[in-house]
């Protein structure tokens, strides 16, 4: 193992976002010092910042994500909450249009998902992340405006990472190496280790592509009058038929976000009048009607990169000893479902886990801690794959016959699940990352959602919550 200049095991965080954040927590008490390396300078207080490409949009913690956090940081989620994030159960909080038609309202409470602007919650995370650590044996040291140009080391062992300074001074571009026992790469959806791999002489790890094309815009919007604001958020996701898609969410100091979505041929506008205009062409004209009672906050933002892509660092042979991805750089998922975070955490529960069961840092365990992040990750790859794969491009890995039936058993489920509580209840748990997908096939929600007729959903938004 590298060692430290104190004579301590040491580790390398590349990122400090929300996942490089949590890897640190991950590694404290495992390692002796932690550095993060940071592209940007934070801001001051509660600011977006240029580094993280999606920060303006719509952000959800699912229940999984939730847990995953409470167990990494205790008391995260209520410091959230009083920093403003609105929990919003999803049944009976969200409004969700489905293909045949609005789903039911049930008081059902065992899926808290929390919505919050993403400064609110890397702000959050990252004071209390670095407190934590303040009061452990490891020591973090967090180098901003820092950025990470190569690895060090060979094909079979990584040794370091290779840094320069972004902050301009005469002779800061010089390149200087760090070494570490562990690297940790969490630099999000450009991690260029499949650059780096190279320099080093080994292969890149096998990578599996969906598109489907989507491109979605965000706008901040306050109420009118607050008493008349909408009691639930909404969710009008696109389908095939209607390639156009919404979803108009609270969050923090009463202001709601809506984003708006569509695929290839349909991507909506970010000039503010085009974009009140495509509002009324997804699937229902009810989040349409919505913003004639709300004053817009914020300038339209638009984004695009939303392909899913998963690289297999966990195959056998894809990893160098003393390296590891967490993340969006191993897994990235189309934004507009929500998952990147709550996988984000869930991974890093994964890393720590398996460190404290492999005894720390020793030779494997880096290949060890990454297959158990690849099991974190899969249901929300099964899921965001599933969806996207009607609208993927003719490049994008192809589908399995499992894969096709799988689709085919979703599509028929989620139809089933607006209606019927009990396969509903099974839909939001797997939707949650609370329950492993064989939920889905469990004997009892495979009977109901194959042999029990299908049937439309309500004409119109629920207004009224039935009791279970």
């Amino acid at each position: 193992m590298a060692e430290h200049s104190n004579g301590g095991h040491t580790a390398i965080v590349i990122g400090g976002g929300l996942a490089g954040m949590l890897a640190v927590t991950a590694l404290t008490g495992h390692v002796d010092t932690v550095t993060v390396i940071e592209r940007d300078r934070y801001p001051e207080g509660r600011a977006f910042r240029k580094g993280v490409p999606q920060a303006r949009h719509l952000h959800i913690l699912l229940r999984g994500g939730s847990l995953a956090l409470e167990e990494l940081l205790p008391g995260t989620v209520a410091a959230l909450g009083e920093a403003g994030a609105r929990r919003l159960y999803l049944s009976r909080d969200l409004l969700t249009r489905t293909p045949t038609g609005w789903q039911r309202r049930f008081d059902e409470r065992r899926h808290l998902t929390l919505s919050v602007t993403r400064p609110v919650l890397d702000s959050v995370v990252r004071e209390r992340v670095l407190r934590a650590a303040a009061g452990s044996a490891t020591r973090v040291e967090v180098l901003e405006a820092t950025e990470a140009t190569g690895l060090t080391g060979d094909a079979g062992r990584v040794t370091g990472v290779r840094v320069r300074s972004r902050d301009g001074a005469p002779g800061g571009r010089a390149e200087r190496e760090l070494p570490a026992a562990l690297v940790v790469d969490a630099s999000g959806r450009g991690s260029r280790a499949p650059q780096w791999f190279a320099a080093l002489g080994r292969s890149a790890p096998q990578e599996e592509t969906v598109d489907a094309g989507i491109a979605y815009a965000t706008r901040m919007y306050r109420p009118k009058d607050p008493a008349t604001a909408p009691d639930a958020g909404v969710n009008v996701p696109g389908w095939p038929e209607c390639p156009r898609g919404a979803a108009y969410v609270p969050v923090e100091d009463g202001k709601w976000l809506l984003t708006l979505s569509g695929v290839r041929g349909h991507h909506p506008p970010t000039d503010a009048a085009e974009f009140t205009a495509f509002s009324a062409t997804v699937g229902d004209p009810y989040v349409h009607e919505l913003l004639d009672r709300a004053e817009p906050l914020s300038a339209v933002h638009g984004f695009r990169d939303t392909c899913n892509r998963r690289r297999h660092f966990e195959r056998p042979g894809a990893l160098p000893e003393g390296f590891l991805v967490l993340g969006d750089a191993g897994c990235t998922f189309n934004p507009v479902y929500g998952q990147g975070m709550s996988v984000a955490a869930l991974g890093a529960l994964a890393v720590r886990t398996t460190l404290a069961d492999g005894g720390g840092l020793r030779p494997g365990i880096a290949a060890e801690a990454q297959r158990a992040v690849a099991r974190a990750v899969e249901p929300a790859w099964l899921a965001a794959v599933g969806a996207d794969r009607p609208y993927a491009s003719p490049g994008d890995t192809k589908a399995g016959v499992g894969e096709r039936l799988s689709t085919w058993y979703i599509a028929r489920l989620s139809a089933r699940a607006s209606i019927d509580p009990v396969v509903g209840a099974a839909f939001r748990d797997v939707f949650s990352l609370t329950a492993p997908p064989t939920r889905l096939v469990a004997p009892q929600i495979f009977l109901r959602t194959v042999f029990l007729p299908r049937r439309p959903g309500l004409p119109g938004p629920p207004a009224t919550i039935e009791a279970l």
